[in-house]
């Protein structure tokens, strides 16, 4: 999705959240979109009103797994 943020910046972001970013015009916008749908094509959806990005932080995926390794070692070994 592309359209404007509440203070006027260009906003793309996908509908799930993985990827997006902020920028000073529209055609940056559209190149980071045209850049990310090399490989597959994707319609670009265009925000008739205020489109936000939100970031929310993310967890490391390796600390992550490897705590979830430790935990099942523990239930194992218990």
């Amino acid at each position: 999705m592309i359209g404007q943020d509440g203070q006027g910046r260009w906003v793309v972001c996908e509908p799930n959240g993985t990827r997006g970013g902020l920028f000073v015009n529209r055609a940056g916008a559209l190149r980071y979109i045209r850049s990310e749908n090399v490989n597959h094509f994707y319609p670009t959806v265009i925000a008739s009103g205020v489109l936000e990005l939100y970031i929310a932080a993310r967890r490391n995926t390796a600390s992550s797994r490897r705590a979830g390794i430790e935990a099942q070692h523990e239930r194992l070994v218990a």
